[in-house]
């Protein structure tokens, strides 16, 4: 296992264990499978294993994981996440904390987030409950370790969160169809610049640049001298890059977990070199075959005027049409409604400022029209009324 430096100089394993994805039985998490994948993957020289609050079960299971192998807590680092956007009070921030606590069954997190921060303003607002004097006082007990938060949103307002705090690491997604939106490249090399570690989510998009390639796509990995399956491509694309300090991954078989690990074991900076990245361009070529708007997230039509996230409605929407209808509408509801200022594409009044500066000449109001069409279904607009209610309240 190959292995890059926290901003404290810790070792951390290029390979990151996403515990959300583990396998369910009744419902619950399959205890013995997920252990079995834990200790192989530990054996293997992984040691950051990530959570969250909210994933269902899932900061248990990994707690009676530790519980059931005494010496394991010593051997790992825990990155579990505070929802912040439920939190109303600094009570209430406190007492989800030591709920987490007890049930990972341990009296530190080593690597805290606040979980899926959409912009500046959901920052401040948790600034205006306290959040910065209380994770001082966590700091200073040693309950948490480092902080950092996990992001989804666009690149500007990325950039902005990263500036409004002094944070020890951040989260972002980030894979080669996503290497200029949301966070981004940008944003990738803005927080290495700042010295901020960058722990990578969704490397290959859930799966979907395994499974869903188009068959053409998958003919072109297949051929080429490499060997390598469409997931070592993805891994192998994101080790290359010197801004990248942990890439999870959502093992949930022994047989992943064995080629993740050897993956990382090989892949160093800078070992993904031109013939590598043409070989993916084409991939990227026949994925964008499937595109229902060229839109390649360079957001010269941004900032819109009234709101709309044009880059971000288009990447959800062509989303729909590469891989399935339920991944993009599910980004589009978290990037758009749960954001401090709804950003939905509905917004636009068609103004055309945006169609001024599309290098792509792209007919955006237009397709911000069709893209609301498909993305703001009636579940969309109940979701968006009740988030509302919940803000008012």
């Amino acid at each position: 296992m190959l292995y890059r430096t926290d901003r404290y100089g810790n070792q951390l394993s290029e390979l990151g264990f996403g515990c959300m994805r583990w396998t369910k039985s009744g419902g619950s998490v399959d205890l013995e499978k997920a252990e079995k994948e834990v200790l192989r993957a530990v054996e293997l020289g992984v040691n950051y294993f990530d959570t969250a609050y909210i994933y269902p079960g899932n900061e248990a299971a990994l707690g009676a994981i530790l519980a059931r192998n005494p010496g394991l807590r010593d051997r790992i680092c825990i990155a579990t996440k505070l929802p912040h956007y439920l939190m109303k009070s600094r009570n209430q921030t406190e007492h989800t904390f030591q709920e987490e606590l007890t049930r990972l069954g341990t009296d530190h997190i080593d690597y805290y987030l606040m979980h899926m921060v959409t912009d500046l303003g959901a920052w401040k607002r948790v600034c205006a409950l306290g959040i910065e004097d209380w994770i001082q006082e966590k700091k200073a007990s040693g309950q948490i370790r480092q902080i950092g938060f996990s992001f989804h949103g666009p690149t500007d307002e990325f950039c902005r969160v990263l500036n409004a705090y002094d944070w020890d690491f951040c989260q972002i997604q980030y894979n080669y169809m996503d290497e200029h939106s949301q966070a981004g490249r940008r944003g990738l090399e803005t927080a290495e610049a700042k010295g901020i570690p960058v722990i990578i989510m969704e490397p290959l998009r859930g799966g979907r640049l395994v499974n869903l390639l188009p068959e053409r796509a998958k003919q072109i990995l297949t051929d080429n001298p490499h060997g390598w399956s469409p997931a070592e491509w993805g891994l192998r694309w994101l080790y290359s890059q010197s801004g990248v300090t942990v890439v999870l991954s959502g093992m949930n078989s022994l047989d992943m977990v064995e080629e993740n690990c050897r993956i990382a074991s090989e892949a160093a900076v800078g070992t993904f070199g031109p013939a590598e990245q043409t070989v993916l361009d084409q991939v990227k070529k026949e994925i964008g075959k499937s595109l229902k708007v060229p839109c390649t997230g360079c957001s010269y039509c941004m900032p819109c005027p009234h709101g709309v996230d044009i880059p971000g409605a288009f990447r959800c929407w062509n989303e729909i049409y590469t891989e399935s209808r339920k991944s993009g509408r599910t980004d589009y509801f978290r990037a758009s409604i749960l954001r401090h200022k709804p950003t939905s594409a509905s917004l636009c009044v068609g103004c055309g400022r945006c169609e001024q500066h599309c290098p792509q000449s792209i007919p955006v109001r237009a397709m911000l029209r069709s893209a609301a069409a498909d993305l703001e279904t009636p579940w969309y607009k109940i979701a968006r009324a009740g988030v509302k209610i919940l803000r008012l309240w």
